[in-house]
């Protein structure tokens, strides 16, 4: 079957597809890349829209809330305190956690799970 103007040829290097409309194949010449002024236009308006785009950037949140912290000195365990109040030294951090519900002293995910799930 010969290319006519309804059944134009499929070789890219002559007729291309419209990626605006994605259906409709052109002859591209000059610097044209798209089907019809309309299409033109909408590419233009999607171009402006992606580069009018703030970028969200999500808001800070600290993890030192949630970690456990431990006195290298007196073995104190804090939530949240990098500092020893007693001691005053800088404490080793343990790993998340948070306060537990029996007694309200800091525990670690990681002391909770020692023992668990190994082999029996």
């Amino acid at each position: 079957m010969l290319p006519s103007a309804s059944n134009p040829s499929r070789n890219d290097s002559v007729t291309i597809l419209c990626p605006v409309c994605r259906h409709r194949r052109f002859v591209p010449s000059g610097r044209k890349r798209v089907c019809s002024p309309s299409c033109r236009q909408t590419a233009y308006r999607r171009r402006r829209a992606a580069a009018a785009a703030p970028l969200a950037i999500p808001p800070h949140r600290s993890r030192r809330h949630g970690t456990i912290y431990q006195c290298p000195a007196c073995e104190t365990c804090y939530l949240g305190n990098q500092r020893c109040d007693e001691c005053g030294m800088f404490c080793r951090r343990l790993g998340p956690g948070g306060l537990c519900p029996h007694c309200s002293e800091p525990v670690a995910v990681a002391d909770l799970l020692d023992g668990v799930g190994g082999p029996a």
